[in-house]
């Protein structure tokens, strides 16, 4: 399947590692994700180069052929949030994954769109699992 994934990345990078590990793991499994080097290390330097408008037209594309999207919402993130709710008006599934004791926004937690699902994790083994679960749902 085609999976776009959110992960924060000018709102803050703490859980970069988690990221990586979250989509190699999805690749693996022989999912394609056009958004994979959000999860790298220099993905600051490599996205700072862009246009914003450049940015904004390639995202909603790849979001509008997505198959389902996967967001790591740990961090908060104005555009993680903005794609979630993008990509629910566009009628796809998403998953939000988040490690225990984080606050998420309420805005994501609170809604109860039949096509989000918001699950909380303790390791990064367990939120794979969870993003697994999650697509073999589908």
């Amino acid at each position: 399947m085609n999976i776009y994934f959110a992960c924060s990345i000018t709102g803050g990078r703490e859980f970069e590692s988690a990221y990586q590990k979250i989509v190699a793991e999805l690749i693996k499994d022989g999912h394609d994700i056009p958004t994979s080097h959000l999860a790298q290390v220099e993905v600051m330097d490599n996205e700072r180069v862009l246009d914003p408008r450049d940015v904004y037209e390639r995202d909603v594309d790849w979001i509008k052929n997505c198959d389902v999207l996967i967001a790591e919402v740990s961090m908060p993130s104005h555009g993680v949030g903005y794609e979630i709710a993008f990509a629910l008006g566009i009628r796809k599934r998403v998953l939000c994954l988040h490690q225990q004791d984080r606050k998420v926004s309420k805005m994501i937690t609170g809604n109860s769109d039949p096509a989000l699902r918001t699950v909380s994790y303790g390791t990064v083994e367990d939120a794979v699992l969870q993003a697994r679960k999650f697509m073999s749902g589908l």
